[in-house]
C-alpha cells in the first residue's frame, strides 16, 4: 500500500514528482479532516499550552471508525496547534466552510518556486491560498512563533508578514511531508509583467540565467536597480506603506529572524487584459480580511468592505515614468532563525568581501539595511504636480 509515497523523497525535485497526485490528495485528505474535526470542538480564548499542542491521528486506506476510507496509501496526520490556527483563521475573517471549500473541493495547482528554496508550493484552484512544504526546523521555529505571533496579530492585523493559517504534518511509509497554509502573495488572475525578490543586498543578488529563461522570471535586487529603480507612489500611500514594513521588520528583528525577502509583483496596467481567460468571475471580492496588498496597509483608512474588486484585486497603485502600476507585495521566507550557522557564514564572508553587502546579517543590520533599501531604491514618493 505504501509503494505510491516510498518515491517521494522530500528534497528532490518537485518537477519530477512521482505520484504528486497522491501527496496532493493526502494533504487535501488530511487538512479536511483537520478542520472538519476542529467544528465539533468548543470555542474558547486561546491559553498559553494550545500553542505546542499536537494532535495526531492515523488514516488509514480503508477507513476507520474516526476517519473516511480513501484511495491514497494509510498515512498519519498531525496538526500543530490547532486551536491557536483557528483562531488565525477566525482573525482573517475565514470561514470553516470556506476554509473547507478552498483546500478540498478541486485540486490543487502546483506552483514552480520562486526561491531559493527546496520547498514545492501549491495554490488553491479559488487562488487564496497557498500551500508550502517546511523543512522540520522550520515547522518547529514557527510553532515556538506562534505566542509572539499571535501577540502581534492581535495587535496589527493589517501586515505584510506572512498569514499563517495552519500547519500540518503527513507521513506515509518513510516519507514526511510539513506543510503550512498562508496568504497567496500575487493573485494568479492578474498578470504580472514584473516579479521581484528583494533583501536590500547587492551581494550576487541577480537572476541566475536560468531563471531569466522562464516564462515569468523573478527578479533581485541588482535586476530591479537596473529595470525600474524607483516606483512613486502618492504621499499617504507611501507613508502608509513604509510604516507597514517598519512595524514587520521590528517584529522579525524582535524574533531574531533575517533572511527574508520582499516579494513584489507589478502589473502594468493597460498592458494586457486584467484576467486570464474564463477566470474572470472567480474573483467575487476577497474572503481573507487584510489578505490583499492594500489592505495590508492601508490601517487608517475607513474602508468596513474589503477593497479588492474584480478590477485590481486589491493592488496599490503606483507609477514608474510614464506607466500606471498595480502593486502586490507580501514579505516572504521568515522562518530562517538565526543560527549558528548564519553567524559561520557571516563572519566567513565578512572576511573574504565587504562584510556590509552581505545578505547574511546580524538581524537589526538586516531589518535596517532591507527598510533603506526599501525606501530609497524601491518605493518613491510622488510629488504632486500642481
Amino acid at each position: 500500500k505504501k509503494t505510491a509515497f516510498n518515491s517521494l523523497n522530500v528534497s528532490t525535485n518537485p518537477g519530477h514528482l512521482p505520484n504528486a497526485a497522491a501527496l496532493k490528495g493526502a494533504i487535501q485528505l488530511g487538512i479536511g479532516y483537520a478542520v472538519g474535526n476542529m467544528s465539533s470542538k468548543p470555542d474558547r480564548d486561546v491559553l498559553m499550552q494550545d500553542f505546542s499542542v499536537v494532535e495526531t491521528v492515523f488514516l488509514p486506506s480503508d477507513g476507520s471508525t474516526l476517519t473516511p476510507a480513501h484511495h491514497f496509501p494509510d498515512f498519519r496526520l498531525k496538526t500543530y496547534a490547532p486551536l491557536a490556527f483557528r483562531y488565525f483563521r477566525e482573525l482573517f475573517g475565514i470561514k470553516p466552510d470556506d476554509y473547507l471549500y478552498s483546500m478540498c473541493n478541486e485540486p490543487l495547482i502546483e506552483l514552480s518556486n520562486p526561491g531559493a528554496s527546496s520547498s514545492w508550493f501549491y495554490l488553491t484552484s479559488d487562488d487564496e491560498f497557498i500551500i508550502k512544504t517546511v523543512q522540520h526546523k522550520e515547522a518547529e521555529f514557527l510553532q515556538k512563533l506562534l505566542p509572539g505571533y499571535y501577540m502581534n496579530l492581535n495587535q496589527n492585523p493589517r501586515t505584510l508578514l506572512p498569514k499563517f493559517y495552519g500547519l500540518y504534518c503527513i507521513q506515509c511509509g518513510s516519507v514526511t511531508v510539513r506543510v503550512v497554509v498562508m496568504n497567496n502573495v500575487l493573485p494568479r488572475a492578474m498578470t504580472m509583467h514584473y516579479k521581484y525578490d528583494l533583501k536590500g543586498s547587492l551581494y550576487k543578488r541577480r537572476a541566475s540565467r536560468k531563471e531569466r529563461t522562464k516564462s515569468s522570471p523573478t527578479f533581485k535586487d541588482l535586476d530591479f536597480k537596473e529595470m525600474h529603480d524607483g516606483l512613486y507612489f502618492d504621499p499617504e500611500t507611501h507613508n502608509a506603506l513604509m510604516k507597514t514594513l517598519q512595524r514587520d521588520c521590528r517584529v522579525l528583528e524582535s524574533f531574531k529572524i533575517m533572511d527574508y525577502s520582499l516579494l513584489l509583483g507589478i502589473h502594468v496596467l493597460d498592458k494586457k487584459p486584467l484576467t486570464r481567460a474564463g477566470r474572470g468571475d472567480s474573483k467575487k471580492g476577497q474572503k481573507v480580511l487584510y489578505s490583499t496588498a492594500l489592505e495590508s496597509i492601508q490601517g487608517s483608512v475607513k474602508d468596513p468592505e474589503p477593497v479588492a474588486d474584480d478590477d485590481t484585486f486589491g493592488g496599490i497603485p503606483a507609477k514608474h515614468r510614464d506607466e500606471n502600476l498595480l502593486i502586490f507585495l507580501g514579505i516572504i521566507d521568515i522562518l530562517q532563525s538565526y543560527r549558528f550557522i548564519k553567524k559561520v557564514e557571516h563572519s566567513w564572508k565578512a572576511l573574504v568581501h565587504d562584510g556590509d553587502t552581505v545578505s547574511v546579517h546580524r538581524p537589526s543590520f538586516y531589518a535596517d539595511r532591507f527598510l533603506k533599501f526599501m525606501s530609497t531604491t524601491v518605493f518613491k514618493k510622488a510629488h504632486c504636480k500642481h
